[in-house]
């Protein structure tokens, strides 16, 4: 599997636009080589960097299958992120430059969660379902 980005490549800075200095829109992804008998997707995006630990910055699961996530979209279901919301929270380092993981999973089901997750339950979840993942590394630093 394999996830990148026209908008950045992978390792290096990730737009403005996708920032809390910009739009705070989510960056296009295309997800290239899906396993077959994939049924659905999961994005994990997060920043191993932050001062308090590793913080959750989107997490989307029950994702139908697709080579694209578009900009500026909601591709499936949402999880909680870290700043206590339901949505795509842009990049925003408190100092230095931090970096950020898309991690994209190919998953052999659909979960249908009747209630909200997180990443960490996500990830339980998940366990034994994963047919592929890749992972896309963008970093920022504020101007």
């Amino acid at each position: 599997m394999k996830i990148t980005s026209s908008e950045f490549e992978h390792q290096s800075s990730i737009p403005q636009k996708f920032t809390c200095q910009g739009k705070g829109v989510n960056p296009g992804l295309i997800i290239e080589e899906i396993p077959q008998n994939t049924k659905s997707l999961a994005l994990i995006m997060d920043d191993p960097d932050a001062p308090g630990g590793t913080f959750v910055h989107w997490v989307v699961y029950d994702i139908p299958v697709a080579n694209h996530i578009a900009e500026d979209s909601v591709p499936g279901e949402q999880g909680s992120n870290d700043g206590g919301g339901v949505r795509y929270v842009g990049p925003c380092p408190p100092s230095g430059s931090h970096r950020y993981f898309f991690k994209i999973y190919a998953l052999d089901k659909i979960f249908n969660f009747q209630k909200r997750v997180n990443k960490a339950s996500l990830e339980n979840a998940m366990s034994g379902h994963i047919l592929g993942q890749a992972e896309l590394v963008g970093l920022y630093k504020k101007k």
